[in-house]
């Protein structure tokens, strides 16, 4: 349903060629006569003909999209060694890691040719399943399949988009799932349904909520794009309205949170600069001072911040992680590859992480483990002699797809913060399996060496949610280790964070003291600077007072008013978008009853 006989020519056409097409756009599909002259013409969706039970109109009943630290069944992946690397030792590592959480399906020409190369490197094991089909690339995240379930934890679904590139046999590599599976699947494919959209460009939170950036709105422009942003393809033609609307008919996507691209990565992928660990925690990219994307990822994370909370209700916590430079010290703004260790996939109690040079490795790894503790960090190079996959703006994120469980016992918790002593400490959380719960019991401890105290039973409150007392007899300055453990009426358990007890989440127990601070202060900033899309104003001052914010031209005169009000101690953040205006010089006042400061703003 998805192209014309004409697509499936170009492939028969260019024959083993079409399995070398990088990640960026090849000649050949760049070529507009190319293509015209073997007859491709109109919409190319419309007549895929599928393997699979597939459905091309949303589903009838409410839909939930796993999030990546999800229980999984399977890794997905394909074994493509045409890019004049050496794949196999890359794909051989995600195999050899993956085969100890799930099952590791590879999307492949020859089973026998690469179950010989795997056991030449001692990696044999019934979980690898193998499926013979053709295919176009290894970019198994852009095309894979995505896991949806029925009522958030009945029915297993899988959902497709249109991928945003002419590769077909790829487009096709869904379909090849589902049936081995024998999954249900449904497609984007039909107009008013039609959306084209890349995994890499996708992150859930497994709670209705969705981040992607704005190539979502350039994938969906319409009409046949010969020299476009996702190269020579039909584009689907919808507002952004639609789009939302079919996220959360396929996706039951109720929060699309849509950031700006950025300037220095060419394919606007968000799992190149960050990464949802957990349904309320976002690792970021982060680069020096003023260099690369760093501006931008910094502006759009505030825009984030100040405009969304958690589907807990709460602000997202960030962890940040540095990208590192080539070895000779670049980064994407001069010529050096998008590096980045947030282009890492998560299989059951393992993430496996793109790495690079030791000096930044180690420095990635820590961060890593201390924010996820107790799962086991492995580093994959994929910037070495031979296997400098990263030269392709992709890492072991963008290889990588999964398909999560059959009947998932589902376990949603927001983890305590640091709090001052309570008479206790409620932990909660939402806790579903099809089957229904059998019991859920809490662990809890102030010192790992010693183990975990017997368990506190779980009491269902209403619905799914279920409670338990962490007592409030704990010293103030001590740090409570604690997980959840969940058993279904059908047997099956599992444990909140998955990799406990050796994953835990924690809190601190504060002393109730509180800070007071004299005199007042102001500070005022603003970037990206140059800016040329949406631009984040950070201010902060000492105690509240009303203050004027507002932005002016070179020759003072008064361009707009951005914020006119008290302004609350600590750090307000305000936002413009730079495209209202004229590129020049101006200056962003704030100005008090006391005094004014001044910051310039370069406009593109």
């Amino acid at each position: 349903m998805k192209h014309l006989l004409a697509i499936f020519t170009i492939c028969i056409t260019l024959g083993l060629q079409a399995q070398e097409l990088p990640k960026g756009l090849a000649p050949n599909e760049r070529d507009a006569n190319f293509l015209q002259s073997i007859g491709v013409i109109g919409n190319p969706y419309q007549n895929k003909t599928a393997q699979a039970t597939i459905h091309t109109t949303p589903p009838s009943f409410n839909v939930r999209t796993m999030a990546e630290w999800e229980e999984i069944e399977a890794l997905t992946i394909t074994w493509s060694t045409n890019y004049g690397i050496t794949e196999e030792i890359i794909l051989t590592q995600i195999v050899e890691h993956a085969i100890n959480e799930c099952d590791v399906i590879i999307i492949c020409n020859n089973q026998n040719t690469v179950a010989g190369y795997l056991a030449s490197q001692g990696i044999s094991s019934p979980n690898i399943h193998y499926i013979e089909a053709d295919y176009n690339n290894i970019w198994m995240r852009d095309y894979g399949q995505n896991t949806v379930y029925k009522n958030d934890v009945e029915d297993r679904l899988l959902v497709d988009w249109i991928y945003n590139r002419n590769r077909p046999y790829d487009d096709l590599v869904p379909e090849h799932i589902a049936t081995h599976l024998n999954i249900d699947m449904y497609n984007t494919t039909q107009p008013p349904y039609d959306l084209m959209a890349t995994g890499g460009n996708f992150m859930s939170d497994g709670m209705g909520t969705a981040f992607s950036s704005k190539l979502i709105e350039d994938e969906n422009s319409g009409g046949y794009a010969w020299n476009g942003p996702s190269g020579n393809v039909f584009y689907p033609n919808h507002t952004i309205s639609e789009i939302e609307n079919i996220m959360q008919e396929f996706m039951g996507i109720d929060t699309y949170i849509i950031m700006e691209t950025l300037p220095y990565d060419g394919i606007h992928h968000i799992d190149m600069h960050m990464k949802l660990l957990d349904e309320e925690t976002i690792l970021m990219a982060e680069y020096p001072a003023g260099v690369a994307d760093g501006p931008q990822i910094e502006a759009n994370l505030q825009y984030v911040l100040n405009n969304y909370n958690s589907a807990f209700g709460t602000g997202y916590k960030i962890v940040r992680i540095p990208s590192p430079p080539s070895s000779g010290g670049y980064y994407p703004d001069n010529n050096g590859y998008y590096r980045t260790y947030t282009n890492s996939v998560f299989i059951n109690n393992t993430v496996l992480v793109p790495f690079y040079r030791e000096e930044y490795d180690t420095t990635a790894q820590r961060i890593y483990e201390e924010a996820l503790p107790g799962y086991n960090i492995v580093g994959i190079d994929v910037d070495d002699s031979g296997t400098n996959l990263i030269s392709y703006s992709g890492a072991i994120h963008c290889i990588t797809h999964s398909v999560g469980v059959d009947e998932p016992l589902l376990i949603q918790h927001q983890s305590l913060e640091d709090t001052n002593p309570q008479a206790n400490y409620v932990v909660s959380a939402n806790i579903q399996h099809n089957s229904g719960i059998a019991t859920a019991n809490l662990y809890f401890t102030t010192d790992l060496s010693l183990g975990y105290n017997p368990p506190i039973s779980m009491s269902n409150i209403t619905g799914n949610n279920w409670e338990a007392n962490i007592p409030g007899t704990i010293t103030s300055g001590s740090t409570v280790y604690y997980y959840i453990e969940a058993t279904a009426n059908s047997g099956k358990t599992i444990n909140r964070p998955m990799p406990a007890p050796t994953g835990y989440f924690d809190f601190k127990i504060l002393n109730n003291t509180t800070e007071i601070k004299d005199g007042i202060d102001t500070k005022l900033s603003v970037f990206p600077n140059p800016a040329s899309a949406i631009t984040c104003i950070p201010v902060s001052i000492s105690h509240k007072t009303q203050v004027t914010i507002f932005l002016v031209d070179v020759l003072g005169q008064h361009i707009s008013l951005i914020f006119e009000g008290e302004l609350p101690t600590g750090e307000s953040k305000y936002f413009i978008d730079a495209r209202q205006y004229h590129s020049g010089v101006y200056n962003i006042v704030l100005e008090t009853a006391t005094g004014r400061s001044t910051q310039k703003l370069i406009i593109q």
